[in-house]
């Protein structure tokens, strides 16, 4: 499985976004304190109920900066000031822009962090997702590439040697996800979700469990945001290109 060679830089100050573009931005959820306070008065009272309800430091930290730099990200790209943003929820909890204005309606994005650090994806007129994971010795991948994965991926990931099944398995578990989270789904359908697992060759879908076209319309990618870290992006379509930024801490 191929991954995306992303050259990860500074977003430029004329920031645009066509329809056939994919923008994934990555930062770090580690911030000085002064922006951490900067960010926190950009948030909604809602979202400063949430960040308190969080019992260890550092989650509620991460979660103010998690949602501030969403926030400010979204911002550019719409010309309005964080403040001004407003979210709706699907019924398991996804976020999207509610409406300010006929370019908040087409913009789609997603985000996922772990371990200190996060992803956002970002387009238009077309659904997404991102899983973000980071790499990490599992005891058994192949007991939960049995329970989670299906017949074909599960006897794929018992043929590799060791030194590739973890790797693969999490190659295998990001992809899913983004899918599931592209379509606003949990994670009740990662047996129904089918990638391939063919080491040296480009990932794609090759069953969702929906009708039999549905994986043609769809195209995943893997990406390496950091060493030790593994993502995979799902994005509705085959035409669009991929930007990469960097979120520095002076934005």
């Amino acid at each position: 499985m191929l991954n995306q060679d992303c050259l990860w830089k500074p977003a430029p100050t004329d920031l645009v976004l066509s329809n056939s573009e994919v923008h994934v931005w990555r930062a770090s959820l580690e911030q000085p304190e002064a922006l951490i306070q900067q960010l926190t008065q950009t948030l909604s009272e809602d979202e400063r109920t949430r960040a308190s309800r969080f019992y260890f430091e550092r989650d509620r930290t991460y979660f103010i900066v998690g949602r501030g730099l969403l926030r400010t990200i979204l911002g550019r790209y719409l010309n309005a000031e964080p403040t001004q943003l407003q979210f709706c929820y699907s019924s398991r909890g996804k976020p999207a822009l509610a409406d300010v204005g006929a370019s908040s309606m087409t913009l789609q994005f997603n985000l996922s962090h772990s371990h200190g650090l996060v992803l956002y994806a970002v387009t238009r007129d077309r659904k997404i997702g991102i899983d973000l994971e980071q790499l990490r010795q599992t005891s058994d991948v192949e007991k939960l590439a049995e329970r989670f994965f299906s017949p074909r991926e599960s006897a794929t990931i018992r043929s590799l040697p060791p030194s590739q099944k973890q790797e693969v398995f999490f190659h295998a578990w990001t992809c899913k996800e983004a899918y599931l989270k592209a379509i606003g789904e949990g994670l009740s359908g990662l047996e129904q979700v089918e990638v391939s697992l063919v080491p040296d060759e480009p990932v794609r879908l090759l069953s969702t469990g929906e009708d039999s076209s549905a994986s043609s319309r769809w195209s995943v990618q893997v990406l390496t945001p950091a060493p030790s870290y593994i993502a995979a992006l799902a994005v509705e379509g085959q035409d669009w290109t991929l930007a990469c930024w960097e979120m520095m801490n002076c934005e």
